[in-house]
C-alpha cells in the first residue's frame, strides 16, 4: 500500500472525528513517511511497518472516546468509549461488554430498589384510596420504614455510582492500553 492509499484509508477511517482532529492526525501519519523517505525506505515498506490503517483509526477512535469520557462523564460518552474499546477486538466484545452489562444491571437495579421504597408510602395511599375501607396503619408504617431505606439506598447510590463509572473508565483504559501493544513500565 502506497502513501496515498494509506492516508485515504485511514482519512475514510477516521470520519467520525472533526476535520481539525483527522487534519493533525494525517499530517502525523505524512511526518512518518516523510521520515521513512528520508531513510530510504518505500513508501510500501513504511506503511506496513506503520500497521493497518483501520486497526489505526479505531485505536485514535478508543482514544478519542475515553479522554472525552474522562472529560465529560455522560451515558452517551460511555457508551461511545464501550463500542470503540469493543471495535479494537473481537474478544473485547466479551472482555469489555459482559462486566459493562453486569455493571449497568447493578446500578440500575440499586436505583430502580430506592425508588420503589421511597414511593412506598404514596402507593399504600393509592391502595387505600382504590379499596377504600381497607387502609391499615401498619401498612403506612412498613412503607415509612420502606422509604427512609429507600432514602438512604438512594443516599448511597450517589458515592456508588460514581465510583463505579470511574472504576469502569479506567478498565476500558487498561483493555485500550493492553489491545495497542501492552503496558508501559517504567
Amino acid at each position: 500500500m502506497n502513501k496515498e492509499k494509506f492516508l485515504k484509508q485511514l482519512n475514510l477511517s477516521l470520519k467520525k472525528l472533526s476535520s481539525n482532529e483527522r487534519h493533525d492526525i494525517l499530517q502525523d501519519y505524512e511526518e512518518h513517511f516523510a521520515i521513512g523517505l528520508e531513510e530510504g525506505k518505500t513508501e510500501e515498506e513504511i506503511a506496513s511497518s506503520l500497521g493497518s490503517p483501520t486497526q489505526i483509526a479505531k485505536e485514535l477512535l478508543a482514544s478519542y472516546h475515553l479522554e472525552k469520557v474522562e472529560a465529560t462523564v455522560t451515558t452517551g460518552n460511555i457508551i461511545r468509549a464501550v463500542w470503540a474499546v469493543i471495535g479494537l477486538g473481537f474478544f473485547n466484545l466479551v472482555i469489555v461488554l459482559g462486566p459493562f452489562l453486569a455493571l449497568l444491571a447493578l446500578l440500575l437495579s440499586g436505583w430502580v430498589m430506592g425508588i420503589g421504597f421511597v414511593l412506598a408510602p404514596l402507593l399504600v395511599l393509592i391502595d387505600a384510596v382504590v379499596n377504600f375501607g381497607t387502609f391499615e396503619f401498619f401498612s403506612l408504617f412498613i412503607s415509612l420504614a420502606l422509604c427512609g431505606i429507600g432514602l438512604f439506598i438512594l443516599i448511597g447510590m450517589l458515592p456508588v455510582t460514581k465510583s463505579v463509572v470511574n472504576g469502569f473508565v479506567r478498565y476500558l483504559k487498561y483493555n485500550a492500553s493492553i489491545v495497542k501493544g501492552g503496558l508501559k513500565r517504567g
